[in-house]
């Protein structure tokens, strides 16, 4: 397989992971009474730490994998 298919399907599969991270933390917001915006806010929040925890742990796994 290219490795350039491995680096996209890996890309894919972060941002739905993200995308769920994200859902899911909208989700507990709503249940714990949080108004819609703070529970967007908060699912924000959470996609944007899941691909931040994700590039980090890529560059540090770039290193070795060359």
């Amino acid at each position: 397989m290219d490795r350039t298919a491995v680096v996209l399907l890996a890309a894919a599969l972060v941002a739905v992971f993200a995308l769920l991270v994200a859902a899911a933390a909208c989700l507990l917001a709503r249940l714990d009474g949080a108004s819609f915006p703070a529970a967007l806010t908060r699912g924000a929040m959470a996609f944007a730490a899941v691909l931040t925890l994700a590039t980090a742990l890529g560059g540090a796994l770039g290193q070795f994998l060359r």
